[in-house]
């Protein structure tokens, strides 16, 4: 078992035993009668392999969780995906994760026997997404694992079918609606390292490339950003050394990582149709894990995501150093907009809204088009993270807090017909240190009024990305 917490937060870094299966919870409120469908999250649920505790957040095993609403009520599923990672767990090994390393001879021996790469990990812990007809989790190692939607049983992994080489890969898939395809990349190493872009059909679920670009370093590109007619991809400083990754003692993601910062930031701008790059911007340097969205505005790209200052708040999320500074020292993220102009190269940055943010996400329909809101977890105030739903055209932000409350990603899920963007409830779940137990919180998505809370059985370790589906 993990230790005790030392700070109340803590407890959304210790891991859970039980799994529950379609557990009705009670709800202090009223959840709306139209919202019918699940949120499936993703993140990790347990941080021990054998006899070691997990060195960083990103490293824990995988566990999704579904919170099902069906007439007002709410129901709970959490599983731990059965991978080949977990089972390493339970017999005792060690893991090769983001920042957590196996033993480094048992590492060396592998890497000789093997001749090679040792084959990388499958503990999809970061994302879901729906690819056809399948449900799949998601983590930036090149291994997809399917899942039961409604039970969240491991289905076995999922596997493309094509060529495109990928040694990377991103867990955070762009969904299109409109034009009914979900755009991705993946980063393929080598003497002339590049991004692959592809799409994928929502009918058939099948890959198809689109663009093939070159990297600068490569660097470390979390996420990306679509317009209508364009996939936008941001490569910061945080560069992957391609020679550490042939090192058969390096133990975890984290050790291949080196910010370079007499560098600059990148925006490749690529056309989704033809797969030309429209253009190339060089900026001033700036680390970035999510994009807000990005849409066309006349003869200008609008980018809006979350920039650091460099790449310090990757490692002040390892658990050495949640465990001694706390989440208070993690440098804050901020709401930023460039405006990038294809044709003279021009780009201009601006900033709306002061406070903190990350997880940023914007109703679904409206991703990769013209918006206004977008909501996130706020998370420059002490003992809390909050909510704020952000004006993004006069930079008005409402904000929800509540002391002991650590608030996670929010989806907003629009009414059945609704005309205004804002219609509808915004569901987030939420770590309550003062009760010792995991939320799932409703909001009025216009107000940010809470409708209603349901608690769960027991307090969930904090998790990354989710989706909601309301055909789960």
């Amino acid at each position: 078992m993990s230790p005790p917490p030392s700070r109340a937060y803590e407890l959304g870094f210790r891991s859970v035993d039980r799994e529950y299966a379609g557990r009705r919870l009670p709800v202090e409120g009223t959840v709306p009668t139209w919202l019918s469908g699940a949120l499936i999250r993703n993140g990790p649920g347990r941080f021990e392999f054998g006899g070691e505790r997990a060195a960083h957040w990103f490293d824990g095993l995988a566990m999704l969780r579904r919170y099902g609403f069906d007439d007002g009520t709410v129901t709970y599923t959490n599983r731990f995906l059965r991978s080949d990672a977990r089972a390493a767990a339970d017999a005792g090994d060690g893991a090769a994760e983001f920042a957590t390393g196996g033993n480094s001879l048992r590492g060396t021996l592998g890497w000789l026997r093997s001749l090679g790469p040792p084959e990388p990990t499958d503990n999809a812990n970061v994302h879901v997404a729906r690819i056809g007809d399948h449900f799949v989790a998601l983590t930036e190692a090149p291994r997809r694992i399917a899942f039961d939607p409604v039970t969240l049983e491991t289905r076995g992994e999922f596997r493309w079918r094509d060529d495109i080489p990928e040694h990377l890969a991103t867990a955070h898939l762009r969904v299109d609606p409109t034009r009914e395809e979900t755009i991705g990349f993946c980063t393929e190493f080598g003497l002339d390292p590049t991004y692959h872009l592809y799409r994928i059909s929502h009918d058939r679920g099948s890959r198809t490339p689109i663009a093939t670009v070159p990297a600068a370093g490569p660097g470390y590109v979390h996420d990306c950003s679509i317009t209508d007619s364009h996939v936008v991809i941001v490569e910061t400083p945080l560069r992957i050394s391609i020679v550490k990754v042939l090192a058969p003692w390096t133990e975890g993601f984290l050790d291949l990582l080196e910010y370079d910062e007499d560098a600059g930031s990148r925006f490749v701008v690529v056309d989704r149709d033809t797969g030309a790059v429209v253009r190339t911007f060089e900026t001033a340097p700036f680390f970035s894990f999510h994009h807000v969205n990005a849409f066309q505005d006349d003869d200008e790209v609008v980018v809006d995501l979350v920039a650091f200052e460099d790449d310090a708040i990757v490692r002040a999320l390892s658990l050495e150093a949640l465990a001694a500074d706390g989440f208070e020292a993690a440098p804050d993220g901020r709401f930023r907009r460039y405006r990038l102009r294809p044709g003279d190269g021009r780009v201009r940055r601006s900033q709306r809204y002061d406070g903190g943010l990350e997880l940023p996400t914007v109703p679904e329909r409206f991703g990769g088009r013209r918006y206004r809101y977008a909501y996130a977890q706020a998370t420059d105030r002490q003992g809390a993270n909050g909510l704020v739903k952000l004006d993004v055209e006069s930079g008005q932000a409402t904000e929800w807090w509540e002391r002991g409350v650590y608030v996670e990603e929010p989806r907003m899920v629009a009414r059945p017909d609704a005309a205004a963007e804002d219609d509808g409830v915004v569901i987030a779940p939420a770590l309550d240190t003062r009760r010792e137990r995991s939320l799932l919180l409703v909001f009025d998505a216009e107000t940010l009024a809470e409708r209603a809370r349901a608690p769960l059985p027991h307090a969930v370790p904090f998790g990354f990305h989710g989706r909601y589906f309301p055909d789960a």
